[in-house]
């Protein structure tokens, strides 16, 4: 029998256009869960090149890495400067 590898799957990888992020995004918003939000955003920031958002947000890279992995806990302002450096808005509506 042949041996199977595997390796982690990484979201990242999958986010290709602005439309995949959104909607990444929206989904991790819908759940209400703040740590999937944030690891969402480091996803998608991953997917753009981290580095060049951090730039964008005035963060540093490693920092950035750290408050958006699925064990970080940003801050607020922070999650802001990454939405705004992503190129996203977010939008409050009643349900």
């Amino acid at each position: 029998m042949a041996k199977t590898t595997t390796r982690p799957w990484d979201a990242a990888e999958h986010l290709e256009t602005e439309e995949d992020m959104v909607a990444y995004l929206e989904a991790a918003l819908e759940s209400g869960d703040a740590s999937l939000v944030a690891a969402a955003l480091g996803d998608i920031a991953r997917a753009k090149g981290m580095t060049e958002i951090a730039r964008e947000a005035g963060l540093g890279r490693e920092s950035l890495y750290k408050a958006l992995s699925p064990e970080g806990n940003p801050e607020f302002a922070t999650v802001l400067k990454v939405v705004r450096a992503l190129g996203l808005k977010l939008h409050a509506k009643a349900f």
